[in-house]
């Protein structure tokens, strides 16, 4: 359980330094696709990808925490395989996304599926040490990985919806993701990464068509983590 403890503490500060080695990188460069699209409406507003610096010390913390203090604790110890999978992948993504957006994607999936997995093993104990801070992260990633689809099938002009109709897709798969993760396992911080996701992509579009759309599902999504946490206090 120590060394699984470790690992995890070392992949979080690999992933929380992993932009210094490609900086600047600020999304998938249109030219990277056939069909460029400059002003991608899928994708959220510039200001939320601030998140990334509360997710990194969020994760670093936890990690440290539980290198110092749960190293033994069979309930954490079920959530690092998952984590530890996730991290060393995210450690290694950007790298990969200045170089392939097709790779990125694949790998940004195996992300989520790892963050997923450790949320859903989170005990109910620690709450804001363990599971708070990897459903924040959990929930960045839902919106993410779902964004990056949009991107890429409109990147490559795969038929039939177009642009707009591809963000409403994806944006359409990451809201499933979030509402099957919500009544599987409630927390209040992965709803939240969803919810701040969603609106920053309204905020990007305005109330187009799917700035409306986008706006609509942050309201389901933060309807839907109050009511599962309240069905799971009761």
């Amino acid at each position: 359980m120590t060394l699984r403890a470790i690992l995890v503490l070392l992949a979080a500060l690999a992933f929380a330094v992993s932009p210094f080695f490609v900086p600047g990188f600020g999304g998938y460069d249109p030219t990277q696709f056939p069909n460029p699209i400059e002003n991608p409406s899928v994708q959220p507003a510039g200001y939320a990808f601030s998140i990334w610096g509360l997710i990194y010390l969020w994760l670093i913390a936890m990690a440290g925490y539980g290198v110092w203090a749960r190293r033994d604790d069979a309930a954490w110890d079920a959530t690092r395989v998952p984590l530890l999978l996730s991290l060393v992948v995210g450690a290694a993504w950007l790298a990969v996304a200045v170089a392939s957006p097709i790779w990125a994607t694949l790998l940004i999936w195996v992300m989520l599926g790892g963050a997923l997995w450790a949320l859903i093993r989170t005990p109910e104990a620690d709450l804001w040490w363990l599971r708070a801070p990897i459903g924040l992260y959990a929930g960045w990633l839902t919106a993410a990985s779902s964004v990056s689809i949009g991107l890429l099938a409109a990147g490559w002009g795969w038929p039939p919806f177009g642009e707009a109709g591809w963000a409403i897709a994806a944006l359409s798969i990451g809201l499933a993701i979030a509402v099957a993760m919500l009544r599987i396992r409630a927390s209040l911080m992965y709803g939240a990464a969803v919810v701040w996701a969603l609106i920053a992509v309204t905020v990007r579009n305005g109330f187009d068509l799917v700035g409306i759309f986008a706006a609509g599902a942050a309201v389901a999504v933060a309807l839907l983590t109050l009511a599962a946490l309240r069905a799971a206090r009761a």
